[in-house]
């Protein structure tokens, strides 16, 4: 399971082509690769299916799950009631904080996205105690209903397959990676990621960005052997 920005990409969120060898070798090998990410359900598809991956797919920061059922078609299943996320950006504005949603919000269903340029916590010191929560990527901040985020989300998926989050290779960098890093069977995390990705994770590489996930893989033994594209 990988996050994307920031883990198959660079720091400006680009794909970098080891990246993308290396999950083509290790699906090759028969390993399901799954994406969990903080963006929109369509740019996950687009990339899964560009990417040739056969595991599901967790957007939206775990609001949104994806799946090929035994039909071969594809399965959505909404996870968190976006009508919790819109009043507390609601209450945001009215509080003063000079938030300011993605342009990708017009495309989630289960959350709000916002610009990361007002901390979390003055967004938490507004919101207090709620129904809600917050989370960074790194890249945005996401308002999510209680309850809701990658963790719960992958480990739904995961169970009609027999699997666990403990039966999986982690790759993370942000605080929202937090939960499903400290739940895998093994960990990592990069030195371009947060703080707390960082202690979470089981292995820290030496490498950033998209040389990390490649050096990850390798740690967790899903690169083992001759590479199948030469």
């Amino acid at each position: 399971m990988t996050d994307v920005d920031g883990t198959l990409t660079d720091a400006s969120r680009r794909l970098d082509p080891d990246a993308v060898r290396a999950v083509r070798r290790v699906e090759v090998r028969g390993v399901p690769v799954a994406l969990a990410t903080g963006n929109v359900l369509p740019i996950a598809l687009a990339l899964h299916r560009s990417l040739g991956l056969s595991g599901p797919i967790v957007a939206e920061n775990g609001g949104l799950v994806c799946w090929k059922g035994s039909d071969g078609r594809e399965r959505v299943r909404r996870l968190a009631d976006r009508r919790v996320a819109l009043g507390a950006y609601r209450r945001l504005l009215r509080a003063g904080l000079p938030v300011r949603r993605l342009f990708t919000d017009r495309w989630r269903e289960s959350e709000v996205a916002l610009d990361p340029s007002v901390s979390v916590a003055a967004i938490r010191r507004v919101l207090g105690s709620t129904d809600l929560t917050v989370e960074s990527t790194g890249f945005a901040t996401h308002l999510m209903q209680a309850g809701a985020g990658k963790l719960p989300a992958l480990t739904q998926v995961l169970a009609p397959l027999g699997l666990s989050v403990a039966d999986a290779v982690v790759l993370g960098d942000g605080d929202n990676d937090v939960p499903m890093l400290r739940a895998a069977g093994f960990g990592v995390s990069f030195p371009s990621g947060s703080a707390r990705a960082r202690r979470a994770a089981r292995y820290v590489t030496r490498a950033r960005y998209a040389g990390g996930f490649v050096e990850g893989l390798k740690a967790g033994g899903l690169l083992d052997g001759p590479d199948p594209f030469g």
